[in-house]
């Protein structure tokens, strides 16, 4: 068991790190909330510095939300391990630049199609995935996927709390961080 602050935080750090980098990570696809209480599960591309990147279409209603409040929740779950990461931020969205370019490139072209679709939450007459017919099951070449490029943007949030809780039969911990401040205290679960 976990039993100093500093070793809560590095577990975190740990797990944040491996969840962004191995998509068979229980943490890989956590809860993204928004300040309009909308939640949805998004896949973690990235963690570095207490700071999160995520994937989004520009066109998805979330982006007008963190344009007028960019407060986040996001909440990770490992079920074999019992142990839970809370945390809270601060989101921008951003379509252009080094990061949201390099990110787009570092796609392969079966997941980049996404983009080349309706919006999220677009109204259909039957269930569609929104893709052109022609890309259905199909992957794009670079150039079919140049009109895409413009609804990809990069959701990142910078971290300002963390509250890590462990289920155990010895007895639960939970630990909360403000890492702005670089405070920290354990609190009972």
């Amino acid at each position: 068991m976990i039993d100093t602050l500093d070793a809560i935080l590095d577990d975190a750090s740990r797990r944040l790190a491996k969840a962004a980098g191995d998509r068979r990570s229980p943490m890989h696809t956590p809860v993204v909330a928004t300040g309009d209480a909308d939640a949805r599960v998004m896949v973690l591309r990235a963690f570095s510095e207490w700071s999160l990147r995520f994937h989004t279409d520009f066109r998805a209603p979330k982006v007008e939300v963190i344009a007028g409040d960019p407060r986040v929740g996001v909440l990770f779950y490992d079920k074999a391990e019992n142990v839970q990461i809370r945390l809270r931020g601060t989101a921008r969205i951003e379509r252009d630049g080094p990061v949201a370019d390099a990110a787009w490139e570092d796609g392969p072209n079966f997941a980049r199609r996404c983009y080349l679709g309706e919006g999220p939450g677009t109204v259909t007459q039957t269930a569609s995935s929104g893709l052109p017919a022609a890309f259905e099951g199909g992957e794009p070449t670079n150039e079919e996927l140049i009109p895409a490029r413009s609804n990809f943007a990069v959701m990142l949030i910078e971290l300002t709390e963390l509250d890590w809780f462990s289920l155990s039969h010895e007895g639960h911990r939970r630990a909360q961080f403000d890492l702005a401040r670089g405070t920290s205290r354990w609190v009972t679960p």
